[in-house]
C-alpha cells in the first residue's frame, strides 16, 4: 500500500520580506525614485504641495460646497449636457471631422481673398455644384432630425 507524502508549507516571513524587499528597492529603482524626487520638489517650489496639503486638510468643506452645487437644477443640466457631448463627439467620425476642421481652414481663407461679395449668380453657381448639393442634403438632414426633435 502506497504511503502518505508529507507536505510541510514552507512559512515565510513577510515582515523580513518586506524589509529585503525595501532595502533593495534605492538600488533596482534609483532612477525611477530620482525622478519622482524631482517632481516632489518641482510641486514644492510652486506651491502645489501646500496647496494639496490645504486641500486634503479643508475635504470637508469643499465637498459640501461641490454638493451643495451639484444639486442645483442648472448644475445638473450642465452635467448632462457634458455627458450628452461627450458620446456626441464619441459618435463623430474622426475622419469627417478632420476633413470639416481643414474645409473651414480653406473657406476662411478663400473668404479673406475675397474684396468684393459674390454676385447673386456666383452664389448660385457655387450652390448648385455637385459638391454643395452634398453638404446641402447632409445639412438637410441634420435640420430634419433637429425639427422632427423639436416636435416630440
Amino acid at each position: 500500500m502506497a504511503k502518505p507524502i508529507q507536505f510541510k508549507p514552507i512559512t515565510v516571513d513577510y515582515e523580513a520580506d518586506l524589509q529585503r524587499r525595501l532595502e533593495e528597492a534605492p538600488k533596482e529603482h534609483a532612477a525611477a525614485l530620482l525622478a519622482a524626487y524631482d517632481v516632489i520638489e518641482a510641486a514644492h517650489q510652486q506651491g502645489l504641495l501646500s496647496v494639496l496639503h490645504g486641500m486634503i486638510a479643508s475635504k470637508e468643506t469643499i465637498l459640501s460646497v461641490l454638493a451643495k452645487y451639484a444639486a442645483e437644477p442648472g448644475s445638473i443640466t450642465a452635467i448632462r449636457n457634458l455627458l450628452t457631448s461627450a458620446k456626441l463627439l464619441g459618435e463623430l467620425d474622426p475622419e469627417l471631422l478632420e476633413s470639416l476642421t481643414k474645409v473651414i481652414g480653406r473657406a476662411t481663407e478663400q473668404h479673406k481673398q475675397e474684396t468684393n461679395p459674390p454676385s447673386l449668380w456666383q452664389l448660385y453657381r457655387r450652390a448648385t455644384s455637385e459638391d454643395s448639393r452634398r453638404g446641402l442634403s447632409f445639412m438637410t438632414l441634420i435640420l430634419s432630425g433637429l425639427g422632427k426633435s423639436l416636435k416630440n
